[in-house]
């Protein structure tokens, strides 16, 4: 897909969501999670903050912000948005100005005048007060300018801000185009070992001669695979099977207590780590011998629990000395030039190098039998027009590797657009979103895509070798499809009713709705007109207004985030006497 067709299909994605009173906030949310989703960032959050400076008071820009589990790193976002439909650039001036008001409103969060300033009932109170309780803890703090234009500059000169460094970023609509087109932003994993460990590294190279990949054998100086992953964390990481569990794992303990009391055996210890990398550049050593010189498309695909494990042992322990620990490491050079063909010898390579914690093929989420037969179902079930689908992305990128694969011509393009709209989009964790929120789950929705994921995984655990779950059939995957139109449309119909918080209005608005007329609402029939009726949405509208009412009630002074996701907030807001049903919904029996 060209790069102005892309920005087409976000426009489209974003006037999807109509009546929004702030276009660039759906725009940044669109991005925000695209970014969590590919581990750029962590779970974001829509945040709105304007204020227009006056005398020698500059302005401050909000749009959201991510923070780390541990707390300890914080992303802001600031979206500029045009709505253009034609690729336009943005002047640097511009995106870094927009950088500026972001960093302004950092150092007034940072130094506690910004709180005077704001009621505690504003969506970024809660943030303003965690950045100026903990602001002397983070260790990283990034800005993120987004914009659907072209911008010449992708990122600027750190700034120092109260003792803190705060790297500035630009995600225009160029940069976003790259990382849907691959599905994964590999290409700007670019690691340089004249920079990071001081010359190249003494390696063994085998050019293939029979295979579609190069091979190398080397040590990575611990120091230096710190560094690459404190740069790009959970990026580093994207193609492997684990996440890092904890430092309180059998296996990561032992590294722990490696690096911290024998760090000069640690290779001796260690099996080592598996890269796959997509670009090297080889030179010579300072005594001659072959050397990597850099890497470009670096990632771990085995050894996650040891790359993490290295950095946050340094972390909590610093005066462990890296510099006395070697790393093996297997690297596999990527020659195949078709992006399916690279992603799934990624997946083989991932999952039978990844021996040390036993993983199985049912600890890969996207290759659990549910998700598998979900795509199978979305491709093979039409809309009731008999030309429409939905889409199952079980696999990161796929919606838009289908669209450059089978859109050949600007005429099949505009079909398969046609046919199967961004709109009808579902990934693995919108799923999850859809079918807690109608199963009395608000609370798990209100963590956060990758949590409430997690949470939904739980329940198809196997029991006795069998699935907890049985697979969906046609019946079931329309009425699943149901339940998503029912969400993405009180989604719509919050976003404009309310300042604040919509993303949990809309979760236990869809509950209260579910809990009241569940058992009596017509999926069957939602299936067959890819809508509701207009009497519903009145109704959806006047229940989400008393779902808000009750949220800010019974917070009693929490930020409303916080408070929705616990099971009291569900309990009391389910314990509302609501007010009674509108006759003469047709979605009722």
């Amino acid at each position: 897909m060209e790069l102005e067709d892309f920005l087409r299909q976000t426009q489209a994605e974003v006037r999807g969501e109509t009546d929004v009173p702030y276009p660039e906030l759906v725009f940044a949310e669109v991005v925000m999670q695209h970014m969590a989703d590919v581990g750029m960032t962590f779970e974001p959050v829509v945040c709105h903050y304007l204020h227009t400076g006056r005398g020698n008071v500059g302005t401050l820009r909000l749009s959201g912000y991510a923070i780390s589990e541990d707390a300890d790193q914080i992303d802001l976002f600031v979206s500029l948005y045009a709505g253009v439909d034609t690729v336009t650039t943005i002047s640097d001036v511009d995106t870094k100005t927009a950088a500026e008001q972001c960093i302004r409103f950092l150092s007034r969060a940072a130094d506690g005048s910004l709180l005077k300033d704001m009621e505690e009932t504003h969506e970024a109170y809660g943030l303003v007060l965690n950045i100026k309780e903990s602001y002397e803890s983070l260790d990283q703090i990034r800005i993120y300018v987004l914009t659907d234009r072209l911008a010449k500059a992708k990122n600027f000169k750190a700034r120092e801000v109260k003792g803190k460094t705060i790297k500035l970023e630009v995600m225009d609509i160029e940069r976003l185009h790259r990382h849907w087109s691959s599905g994964k932003p590999r290409d700007e994993l670019v690691v340089n070992f004249e920079e990071v460990s001081g010359g190249a590294l003494p390696c063994v190279y085998v050019p293939g001669q029979m295979a579609d990949y190069d091979y190398a054998l080397t040590a990575i100086p611990g120091e230096a695979l710190r560094f690459v992953y404190e740069k790009y964390g959970a990026r580093l990481l994207e193609a492997n099977v684990r996440s890092f569990l904890s430092v309180t794992g059998k296996v990561n303990r032992g590294i722990r207590d490696t690096l911290r009391d024998d760090p000069e055996k640690f290779m001796a210890y260690n099996n080592g780590i598996v890269l796959v990398a997509d670009e090297i550049h080889l030179g010579k050593t300072d005594d001659g011998a072959p050397g990597i010189l850099w890497l470009k498309g670096m990632q771990v695909v085995n050894g996650g629990q040891t790359t993490a494990s290295i950095y946050f042992t340094k972390k909590r322990v610093p005066e462990v000395d890296l510099r006395r620990v070697r790393v093996p490491a297997k690297i596999i050079i990527l020659k195949s030039k078709d992006g399916p063909d690279e992603e799934a010898l990624i997946s083989d390579i991932s999952k039978y190098a990844n021996s040390q914690n036993a993983v199985k093929m049912s600890d890969l989420s996207a290759n659990k039998p549910f998700h598998v037969e979900m795509e199978r179902l979305a491709l093979s079930t039409y809309c009731p027009d008999g030309v429409g689908r939905w889409f199952y992305e079980r696999a990161a990128g796929s919606y838009n590797t289908m669209l450059a694969r089978e859109g050949a011509t600007p005429a099949k393009l505009k079909a398969l657009r046609e046919a199967i709209p961004p709109a009808r989009k579902i990934t693995k964790t919108d799923l999850a979103k859809y079918l807690h929120a109608w199963d009395s789950k608000p609370h798990h929705v209100s963590f956060g895509s990758q949590k409430n994921f997690e949470r939904f995984m739980e329940g198809f655990k196997e029991v006795d070798g069998q699935p907890a779950v049985p697979l969906p059939g046609v019946t079931e995957y329309r009425r699943m499809i149901a339940k998503a139109i029912i969400f993405k449309k009180v989604q719509k119909l919050v976003r404009p009713m309310f300042p604040a918080f919509q993303a949990n209005v809309a979760a236990y608005a869809v509950s209260v709705l579910a809990d009241r007329l569940g058992p009596r609402m017509d999926l069957d029939g939602i299936w067959t007109r890819q809508d509701l009726s207009m009497r519903l949405q009145d109704q959806i509208m006047v229940w989400a207004k008393e779902v808000n009412d009750v949220l800010h009630r019974t917070a009693g002074g929490r930020m409303i985030s916080e408070w929705a996701k616990k099971l009291e907030c569900w309990e009391a807001v389910r314990e509302h006497p609501y007010s009674t049903p509108m006759d003469g919904i047709p979605e009722l029996r």
